[in-house]
C-alpha cells in the first residue's frame, strides 16, 4: 500500500516567525486518521525566519531527530550541551526521562527543517544530544542511515527505538531501492525534486505513506533529496 499525503492535505500554522507544516496529529492540529505512522509520531516540516525559534521548552520520553534543509538550527539544553546543525546535517535529542532545550535560528537567513519525532522502545534512560554532518555526496545514488536504533549501524547516530532514519540523494533518472519488508511501515518525503514509487509520484514536501512491501523502489523524476523513515 502506497498513499500519498499531498504537502496541501497537511495541517499546519503559520505563526508569522515560524510556518509549520505538520505530517502528523500536533499541537492545534488533530486527524484521527494521521495520528501515527507505526512508532513514528511527529513530522513537522518547519520554516523559522531568521533570528527568531524556540525558546527553552521541555521533553520526555521521545526520539526528536532534526534533519536541516536550509540554513542552521542552534541547539542548547540544560545538560550543557551546544551546537550548530546546519544544511546536509542531522541531530538527535533522545529525551529519556527528561531535558529542556531551546533551538533558534541564529542565521541571517531561513531556515527549513524536518522534525521527525519517533517513540522510544527503552524508557527510563538518562537525557542525551549529538549532532554529525553527513555529505550529500555519501548519500548520491543510495540510501545511507542517519539515525539508527540497531547496533550494526555504526556511522548513525543512536536512538532509543526500533526505527531507521535514512536519506538518499538521486539525480533525475536514477533509482535507489531500500528493503523494508512487509512487517514494517515507511514514511517518505521528498525535501527537494520529485520521485516516483510504482506509479505514485510525490513532489517536495509530500508524505508518502507505505506497508506492506518488501523494497521500496524510488526514482527520481528531478533531482531530488529524499528521507526516509523505517518505523515499526
Amino acid at each position: 500500500m502506497i498513499e500519498l499525503r499531498p504537502f496541501d492535505s497537511l495541517g499546519g500554522a503559520n505563526h508569522g516567525w515560524l510556518d509549520a507544516k505538520h505530517h502528523f496529529s500536533f499541537a492545534g492540529y488533530h486527524d484521527p486518521a494521521r495520528v501515527h505512522w507505526g512508532n513514528l509520531r511527529v513530522w513537522n516540516d518547519d520554516t523559522i525566519a531568521p533570528g527568531t525559534g524556540f525558546p527553552p521548552h521541555p521533553h520526555r520520553d521521545m526520539e526528536i531527530i532534526t534533519y536541516v534543509r536550509e540554513g542552521a538550527i542552534t541547539h542548547q539544553d540544560n545538560l550543557g550541551n551546544k551546537g550548530r546543525t546546519e544544511a546536509g546535517d542531522v541531530q538527535v535529542m533522545s529525551a529519556g526521562t527528561g531535558i529542556t532545550h531551546s533551538e533558534y535560528n541564529r542565521e541571517d537567513v531561513t531556515t527549513q527543517i524536518f522534525q521527525i519525532w519517533i517513540i522510544p522502545t527503552r524508557d527510563g534512560e538518562a537525557p542525551s544530544w549529538g549532532s554529525r554532518p553527513f555529505p550529500k555526496g555519501e548519500r548520491s545514488g543510495q540510501f545511507v542511515t542517519l539515525a539508527s536504533g540497531y547496533g550494526n549501524d555504526n556511522d548513525a547516530l543512536p536512538i532509543r527505538t526500533d526505527a531507521r532514519v535514512v536519506a538518499a540523494t538521486l539525480k533525475a533518472g536514477e533509482s535507489a531501492q531500500y528493503p523494508i519488508g512487509k512487517d514494517r511501515k515507511a514514511y517518505l518525503v521528498p525535501a527537494t525534486g520529485a520521485i516516483q514509487i510504482d506509479d505514485v509520484r510525490a513532489n517536495a514536501r509530500d508524505g508518502v505513506a507505505i506497508q506492506d512491501l518488501d523494497v521500496i523502489r524510488v526514482t527520481a523524476i528531478e533531482d531530488s533529496e529524499i528521507v526516509l523513515v523505517d518505523a515499526a
